[in-house]
């Protein structure tokens, strides 16, 4: 399993009681498969840019097509740039894939909800090292989770005191603060056109 997938899961077993944003966790998904191709040596990070590393990406279809979508020649993409092209309806392509995997099951119920039915998690291997990542506090994910407001407040009794963990890594600590940034550029333009409809809808109302 991936970071990516990791994150997906966790964000299905331990997110807030409102659904997880698909906008939101397709930011963090890109920028978990950053932080995984940073770990590979497909990529590496040179101030806020992604320049490839030489080294293949790791046996992951969907590793292996974000690998294939960075810019190969100068000038380098900015990773938040690259978070927003990657991550557009990154969601939906890793609910699927974990479908396929059998990972995820469709059901009537469950925490996150792409369309009519629901999916939740399946008991797996692949589930229960996601949730050892988190329990043992693994700093990327939790990192990651945070960013769409997982263990954040969500009322598992999980306490995580000292604030944001550190990753370690220079270049997976500025794909991370990107990802973090990125999620609330997308807030924000959430909250401006709520307010633009408002306005709209009162002038339509009159005095």
């Amino acid at each position: 399993m991936t970071t990516a997938k990791d994150l997906f899961i966790t964000a299905m077993d331990r997110g807030p009681e409102r659904a997880v944003g698909q906008g939101d966790l397709s930011l963090a998904l890109a920028g978990a498969e950053l932080v995984d191709l940073v770990g590979a040596g497909a990529v590496t990070v040179e101030d806020d840019r992604i320049v490839p590393g030489g080294s293949p990406a790791p046996d992951d279809r969907l590793l292996a097509e974000a690998l294939a979508l960075l810019t190969s020649r100068p000038p380098r993409e900015r990773i938040e740039d690259w978070l927003w092209r990657r991550g557009r309806d990154l969601s939906a392509a890793y609910q699927t894939a974990l479908e396929e995997d059998g990972e995820l099951e469709r059901k009537h119920g469950g925490l996150l909800s792409f369309g009519p039915e629901r999916v939740e998690p399946v008991d797996t291997p692949a589930r229960r090292r996601a949730a050892d990542r988190w329990e043992e506090g693994e700093p990327v994910l939790v990192s990651l989770a945070s960013a769409v407001g997982v263990g954040d407040g969500d009322g598992d009794g999980d306490e995580r005191d000292g604030g944001e963990p550190d990753p370690g890594d220079d270049a997976v600590t500025v794909v991370v603060a990107a990802v973090h940034d990125a999620v609330m550029e997308l807030e924000a333009v959430r909250q401006r056109r709520t307010i633009e409809s408002a306005a709209f809808a009162n002038v339509w109302r009159g005095p």
